[in-house]
């Protein structure tokens, strides 16, 4: 029964793009802050692989880059409704090296690359106009040239410890496969679950 797991999600999210009408790379990213306290919000899977892991992209200083400095175990959860079936993973994360975010940064549309200038993500906003007054400050700075990325503006990797594969079935007879990393760092285990 063991495969890859890696595979076996590249497999799923081949199917995914095919069939999911909206965001198959969006996936539910949980984390824990200092007070114990979780917190849960959807990112977008920027990259995947078995050496870098499930990548995103976020800001720094938001309550997520914060969480993420703080202590780096998440938990993912890619759900495909079409398909019927989703994606558990649990791991460690660490920051993208700097020469990978900025390739990321400089493939985003224009008004992303200056939304994250003009953006203090999870901060307090009085009104709405006040972002929409930053973002247009931004458009007349970098007027004329390309955008760096920001300096608060980076990616993390996901390295995962466990993969779960769930598939609905009927009357709630769920698969369920669990797929666990050696304590070796090498190699997978993989056992079921009851639904």
């Amino acid at each position: 029964m063991t495969e890859d797991p890696h595979a076996l999600f590249d497999s799923w999210f081949a199917e995914a793009r095919a069939a999911e009408p909206n965001d198959p790379e969006a996936m539910a990213l949980a984390t824990v802050g200092a007070d114990g306290r979780p917190s849960a919000r959807m990112v977008l899977l920027k990259g995947h692989s078995p050496e870098r892991g499930f990548v995103f992209y976020t800001n720094l200083d938001s309550r997520k880059g914060r969480e993420l400095a703080e202590h780096p175990r998440v938990a993912l959860l890619l759900h495909w409704k079409s398909l019927r079936r989703q994606v558990r993973i649990e791991g460690d994360v660490s920051p993208v090296p700097d020469a990978e975010a900025d390739a990321y940064f400089a493939s985003r549309s224009r008004p992303s690359q200056l939304g994250a200038w003009a953006s203090d993500q999870s901060r307090r906003l009085d009104h709405r106009a006040a972002f929409e007054a930053r973002y247009a400050e931004m458009e007349a700075r970098f007027e004329g040239r390309p955008v760096p990325r920001p300096p608060r503006w980076s990616g993390w990797a996901v390295q995962p410890h466990a993969i779960e594969f769930w598939m609905d079935r009927a009357h709630r007879l769920h698969e369920r496969r669990v797929f666990e990393r050696a304590a070796s760092g090498e190699g997978w285990s993989e056992h079921l679950l009851f639904p």
